[in-house]
């Protein structure tokens, strides 16, 4: 018996039965990953700071990782995965699963020092395998000067250092860190020559500024404050636009002529492994949000020069393209190298 002919209408109809089976069909393979997204979290959350505990950022994690795991109903455990400059933790937050269970609590250093000074240390790439979720607060540097410093302000030092090329030199916490970058960047608009004695950590710095053996140095506000109220170092500019309200007493670079519009913050932020679900990246902004809106948590902050800003998703994403691309000039410019 001959089959009946296929019409144009029967060819259309089964094209549309296809195409609604196979939506249909993704649409329930999509439900598993939708309904774990939106009971997320289930279970605790790992954030990875990558650097020792005690220092500057694990304070800050630690500052608000309790708040924020009342906010998402999970602990958030902290795991300090310290070495090379943040970048062994940051490798570790890369290569782990993207469902929201482990983050990155970092900084500009392993994110967007260490490929420019460092390449072949690095084992991930900052755009393609991060996802930021959101800044929790940006905390400005400080330069500091030695008590026999013949230099009041930075006006002053600026004056000094062109008289006296390659005669004044700065300590930081090593080649190739945020803080280096932030002197040359200080140098390079100043257009003065200091010669740059790189250590292994912060508080030795302040230690010899304050002694007299180094005389000048850039180093967190946090960690310089008691010795400037101390009258140990002279407080010379914080790298904020503004004075900071902990330090109301040191101006801001930017007040300097020489430096007008200075401006180069140390943000402290959230990010997760790339293609981590929507919607978790978008509770987990909303959860940094209430926990940085908590005054005990904006009160514990202060105390650490932390100003808490929150700046989420693809405006985090800009902010450190835009970031990347001036510490590229400075690197460039000033020929760093850390390897």
């Amino acid at each position: 018996m001959a089959r009946p002919a296929r019409t144009a209408h029967s060819l259309s109809f089964t094209r549309r039965t296809l195409a609604a089976a196979l939506a249909a069909g993704m649409a329930l393979a999509a439900l598993p990953v939708a309904a774990q997204a939106q009971a997320w979290p289930t279970k605790p959350v790992t954030l990875i700071v990558p650097f020792a505990a005690g220092g500057g950022v694990d304070a800050t994690a630690r500052l608000i990782n309790a708040k924020l795991g009342e906010v998402l109903g999970q602990p958030v455990v902290i795991d300090n995965v310290a070495g090379a400059a943040g970048t062994i933790g940051t490798q570790k937050a890369a290569r782990a699963p993207a469902d929201g269970y482990t983050l990155l609590f970092a900084v500009a250093s392993p994110l967007n020092v260490a490929p420019l000074v460092a390449p072949s240390a690095v084992r991930y790439d900052t755009f393609k395998d991060f996802a930021p979720i959101a800044t929790v607060g940006f905390s400005p540097f400080v330069l500091v000067g030695k008590p026999q410093l013949p230099a009041q302000s930075a006006a002053e030092l600026i004056t000094y250092a062109k008289a006296h090329p390659g005669q004044l030199n700065f300590g930081t916490d090593g080649v190739g860190t945020s803080l280096h970058v932030t002197a040359e960047l200080i140098k390079q608009r100043a257009g003065i020559d200091i010669v740059h004695v790189p250590y292994k950590s912060g508080p030795q710095v302040l230690t010899d500024v304050a002694g007299g053996q180094l005389d000048l140095a850039v180093l967190p506000l946090s960690l310089a404050l008691p010795f400037i109220k101390d009258g140990k170092v002279k407080g010379l500019g914080v790298t904020s636009s503004a004075r900071a309200p902990i330090a109301p007493q040191v101006p801001a670079l930017a007040e300097t002529p020489a430096l007008k519009g200075f401006e180069l913050d140390s943000w402290l932020g959230i990010l997760a492994p790339a293609n981590v679900p929507a919607p978790v990246a978008a509770k987990l902004a909303d959860a940094v949000q209430a926990t940085m809106k908590d005054p005990e948590v904006v009160r514990r902050l202060a105390e650490i020069a932390v100003r808490p800003v929150v700046t989420t998703g693809p405006a985090f994403g800009e902010y450190l393209k835009k970031e990347r691309q001036t510490i590229q000039d400075v690197v460039t410019r000033a020929g760093i190298k850390a390897e």
